[in-house]
């Protein structure tokens, strides 16, 4: 059976990479839909079953061994990753002081070392072909950070910028580097947010110093989290869009409030972004009261 291209997509077991693949099974492609051994049983809930044009594979993202294992597979029986789709990713919510090494490793490591890892493993094939796609799943928080989303927003700054210098690095080779930046998703996946040990301690205890910061930003991003029209269906048919697209953009906003926090971002005179933003956090006049006697 003939198909376009050969897409290997992370973390597609649920929220955006499930949407993602549901949506590029009604396509000509062959799909390689990877997730952790705890969380394979999802696809077949979802009634998606290997066939001759999908594989399911078992893949940490952090695990090296496992990472080489199934890219040698896909270069020895399909020549190579057409479209790298990285958007396994987990976020960590903590004020920077509530933050292990170990922690800030994890978050890291997740979401900015492992995907730079798989990118290194499927461009030799890419060049030698001289096309591909690598499409990095990114964030609003990728272009600006929030209070309580230090070290999330340090991975997809990081992730931001060495996808940056991949687009010059790799256009000689005809291969696309795309940023997709979603912002706040109506999804219950998107709500699975972590918290460090220290932040779930400062959240259940009305005394500490950081605990109007985390009740807040929780409650905050919860209500924006339910008003957005926006759904892990909506960004997959914009990934849908830049697989199609023969030249697309190294950044590509996957919400609506996404494009405007870059408009925001971009317009707005540094000094006074900050001071707006500060401004607009809610219930700052509370953050950083002395606890109640």
């Amino acid at each position: 059976m003939k198909y376009k291209n050969v897409i290997l997509i992370t973390g597609a077991s649920i929220g955006l990479g499930l949407a993602t693949a549901k949506l590029l099974l009604k396509h000509n492609y062959f799909l390689v839909l990877s997730a952790r051994e705890s969380s394979i049983h999802r696809f077949a809930e979802h009634s998606i079953f290997e066939s001759e044009t999908v594989w399911v594979r078992e893949l940490d993202v952090t695990n090296s061994k496992e990472r080489k294992k199934l890219i040698e597979e896909i270069n020895d029986k399909k020549g190579g990753v057409d479209v790298l789709i990285n958007n396994a990713g987990v976020a960590y919510r903590s004020v920077v002081e509530h933050v292990t090494e170990h922690e800030r490793i994890e978050q890291l490591n997740i979401n900015f070392f492992s995907v730079m890892e798989l990118t290194r493993l499927v461009l030799p094939s890419m060049r030698t072909k001289r096309s591909g796609k690598i499409i990095n799943i990114s964030s609003v928080s990728g272009m600006m950070a929030m209070p309580t989303m230090s070290i999330y927003s340090a991975s997809k700054f990081a992730l931001e910028g060495a996808s940056e210098s991949l687009w010059y690095e790799v256009r000689p080779w005809n291969i696309n580097v795309c940023l997709i930046q979603p912002g706040f998703i109506h999804s219950n996946s998107f709500r699975k947010t972590h918290s460090t040990f220290l932040g779930q301690d400062a959240l259940a205890d009305p005394d500490n110093p950081y605990h109007a910061h985390y009740s807040n930003m929780q409650g905050f991003i919860q209500k924006m989290m339910n008003k957005t029209t926006c759904t892990p269906e909506k960004v997959a048919r914009i990934i849908y869009k830049t697989i199609n697209r023969k030249n697309p953009p190294l950044r590509i906003p996957g919400t609506f409030d996404a494009y405007l926090f870059y408009l925001l971002r971009r317009l707005c005179p540094r000094n006074l972004y900050h001071k707006l933003l500060y401004k607009s956090l809610p219930h700052i006049n509370k953050w950083g009261k002395k606890p109640s006697a």
